[in-house]
């Protein structure tokens, strides 16, 4: 305790004993009530702390979802006013082809 270590004598207390007996039931209660409110109740500073860590988790989540969604966009866009990204898109993904083509398809192992 360093500081306080007087206080816990009560040889030391002499004419001041109500102020020293006042100073230590302050310190003690107010141990007693802290320790109560980190540890014990429901909510407490260890689910603060994760809950602050939990939302800023999220925002990052947000943020790379809201730029997947303007890439989504920006392909959408290109896929109803280009008739080219339109029919790249087709064969790319599902495999179109024009009349008297062969389509070849490469799978990997």
């Amino acid at each position: 305790m360093g500081k306080f270590d007087h206080l816990f004598q009560k040889s030391k207390d002499g004419a001041n004993h109500e102020v020293r007996s006042f100073a230590r039931y302050v310190i003690v209660s107010t141990s007693v009530v802290l320790v109560f409110l980190c540890f014990l109740i429901h909510d407490n500073a260890f689910r603060l702390v994760k809950s602050v860590s939990v939302a800023k988790q999220q925002e990052k989540q947000m943020k790379a979802m809201e730029k997947e969604i303007s890439e989504m966009d920006k392909e959408m866009h290109y896929l109803t006013n280009d008739r080219d990204s339109l029919e790249k898109f087709a064969r790319e993904k599902f495999g179109f082809s024009e009349a008297g083509e062969d389509v070849y398809l490469i799978q990997d192992k």
